[in-house]
């Protein structure tokens, strides 16, 4: 396997991994001088992979769980809760889960993200698309700051 195809591939896999995501991979990519756009894009990719999972899933999975004695009662507070709490937000609700994607900081993301969609009782496909969108414009803010912190330290040329 050649260097380039690791490294793209370490992107790849870093950017679908909960917490470190496309913050953690868009700096990886600019440190090991891969072209930004192609990091972006892979990154970007990688990270919206687990999206679609945890939107559809995580509610089917509470529900089976529910099932069990052990996990009734905390199921179900987090399910009403979490209906109860997405009703509050009103038509704001897709732009505060884009802004909340969009903004690379710690514990906010794709997977946070999608998780709280899901249990927010949001709409799957414009949770999808604000999750993308967020996904999108926190990569070009890892970009600069990518290229700003690691080109001030003589990482980057």
């Amino acid at each position: 396997m050649n260097k380039l195809f690791k490294d793209y591939f370490w992107v790849f896999f870093v950017s679908m991994l909960p917490i470190v995501e496309l913050r953690g991979a868009v700096p990886i990519g600019v440190g090991m001088g891969l072209p930004f756009i192609n990091t972006y894009l892979i990154a970007a990719f990688g990270n919206m992979i687990p999206v679609p999972f945890i939107l559809w899933l995580v509610k089917p999975v509470l529900q089976y769980m529910a099932n069990f004695k052990v996990f009734t009662k905390l199921v179900n507070f987090v399910l009403e809760k979490g209906h109860n709490a997405g009703a509050k937000f009103g038509d704001a609700k897709y732009w505060a889960l884009y802004a909340f994607v969009a903004i690379p900081l710690p514990g906010t993301g794709a997977w946070t993200g999608s998780l709280a969609a899901a249990l927010l009782d949001l709409d799957k496909k414009k949770s999808l698309l604000a999750v993308f969108c967020g996904v999108l414009t926190a990569g070009i803010i890892m970009g600069i700051v990518s290229f700003g912190l690691l080109g001030a330290i003589g990482l980057v040329f």
